[in-house]
């Protein structure tokens, strides 16, 4: 099964990060690790209510990390790596601009 992150940049190739050979990352990890990136970077929720869905959390991440971010391959393979699993899903595609994922 295809195993891919993509991330796309206005103005910008799409990013993408194959998992296929990849090392899953647990659920629990992925999670706090889209927790301190997010935290790092100082993102704020995309919602009024302050209720931040993890769904949300990966886009603004990525938005925050920006087309720079992605051009270290480490942290970009790590970003795919817990946006999969946190996500739940094998194949991602992130509008970084419009603050989109579609799977």
């Amino acid at each position: 099964m295809r195993s891919e992150v993509s991330v796309t940049f206005k103005d910008n190739q799409p990013v993408r990060i194959d998992l296929n050979e990849a090392q899953p990352m647990p659920h629990d990890v992925a999670r706090k690790w889209l927790d301190d990136e997010f935290t790092r970077m100082g993102c704020e929720p995309l919602r009024p209510t302050g209720k931040l869905l993890m769904a949300d959390k990966v886009v603004v991440v990525a938005q925050a990390a920006g087309p720079a971010g992605f051009a270290d391959a480490k942290w970009a393979q790590e970003f795919a790596r817990a946006a999969s699993a946190a996500l739940a899903k094998p194949v991602v595609h992130i509008e970084a601009d419009s603050l989109s994922i579609s799977y």
